[in-house]
């Protein structure tokens, strides 16, 4: 019997590529209309997505019973590159009809057995803290045990992309002892979770917990092994425009460059513009660069700032690119048969607002699996 899920502002369908085949879908929404076309592409038609603001779906299209809730609300209002409204932002601010729709649920007696709230690092600190406790106190006042992790998917792929995630488990259901431990642990628990913690009310304390997750096998894949020689949706830069990258490049960026020329084998980069203030305080944009074979986070392509470049160095050879379509995929953990939209900036959306495949295998495997286990075999005894 599958373990069954619904999937809010579902997007391309990552998290149930994470959850894998053993989970089944029962209900999933978007907004996006050129997302939702992905979604049924790679999801057997997903005659489960509706296409429909959150705001305005109704109970009545939601079908069942679901073990887990996933939701990856939108992250702009908390990100960094947002405007500081969190919460209360026309798109972070989706939230509220989310979990309204999650209270009636309960209301209903269809309460899901367990919620998983996905969002950006800054959920933790956005409003000095304070959104970080409305998402607690909706979680405490459902009666959910509930706790945070913030897990990065450079644990599993070549990409930084560090995200916070919020776990709540029904309180009538028993959680593993394996799942929880007295006390944060540093890999998942971070200074500006710890803090967030300690500001909660009193009765979120009492339903939280603290998440234990295994820590993962050390990484095998670099960003070398994704890079496409022969890559689709995107070109070459010319030598010129490869050359204007390079002197938009400060004196240690460019010493990285030169070194990278002197080994002689193929090395990969990535290079990211960025608005720095030179030796007059004259802000300037210039191009940094890193060989640490990890990509930086992705973004939507809302400028050419947010669309990481791509530099490949073998010896004297310096050629440079936008990331590919099919790369931010496998950024992303995207298996080659993903079907991607055809235009690039869908296809970088897509990818960039979604959430990393195998973080959510780790998450399941780790937390969602073990608890549906003990309490079917409660069940069963």
């Amino acid at each position: 019997m599958p373990h069954t899920y619904y999937d809010f502002f579902a997007g391309g369908g990552m998290a149930g590529l994470g959850l894998g085949s053993e989970w089944q879908c029962l209900f999933a929404n978007d907004i996006d209309a050129k997302k939702a076309a992905s979604y049924r592409a790679n999801h057997h038609g997903g005659n489960e997505l509706l296409l429909k603001d959150v705001a305005m779906v109704t109970l009545d299209e939601i079908p069942g019973t679901a073990d887990l809730v996933w939701a990856s609300f939108p992250c702009q209002d908390l990100s960094l590159a947002g405007r500081g409204e969190g919460l209360a932002g026309k798109r972070s601010g989706m939230f509220k009809p989310f979990w309204q729709l999650v209270r009636d649920l309960h209301a209903a007696g269809r309460g899901p057995k367990m919620v998983a709230v996905e969002n950006v690092y800054g959920a933790i600190t956005s409003n000095g803290g304070r959104d970080f406790a409305t998402l607690a106190a909706s979680f405490s006042g459902l009666g959910y045990h509930f706790g945070a992790v913030v897990v990065d998917a450079v644990h599993f792929l070549p990409q930084s992309r560090p995200r916070f995630f919020i776990i709540g488990i029904s309180g009538d259901l028993r959680v593993p002892d394996t799942c929880t431990q007295e006390a944060p642990s540093s890999i998942w628990h971070p200074p500006a979770l710890i803090e967030g913690h300690s500001l909660l009310s009193a009765a979120a304390k009492a339903r939280w917990v603290w998440w234990n997750l295994p820590v993962p096998q050390m990484r095998e894949t670099t960003l070398s092994d994704l890079i496409e020689d022969h890559p689709q949706g995107v070109k070459w830069h010319t030598v010129s425009e490869t050359k204007y990258l390079l002197d938009m490049m400060t004196d240690l960026n460019r010493k990285k460059v030169e070194a990278a020329m002197l080994l002689g084998t193929k090395v990969v980069g990535t290079i990211y513009r960025r608005t720095r203030p030179d030796e007059n305080g004259i802000k300037r944009q210039r191009a940094e660069v890193r060989f640490d074979e990890v990509a930086g986070c992705l973004r939507t392509p809302g400028g050419g700032s947010s669309r990481q470049t791509i530099i490949v160095i073998e010896g004297k050879k310096v050629r440079s690119r936008l990331l590919s379509p099919r790369e931010a995929a496998a950024l992303m953990g995207l298996p080659k048969t993903y079907e991607l939209p055809v235009r690039y900036n869908d296809a970088y959306k897509l990818a960039g607002d979604g959430v990393a495949v195998p973080v959510v295998q780790f998450l399941a495997s780790s937390v969602f699996e073990p608890v549906i286990h003990k309490n079917r075999l409660a069940l069963v005894a």
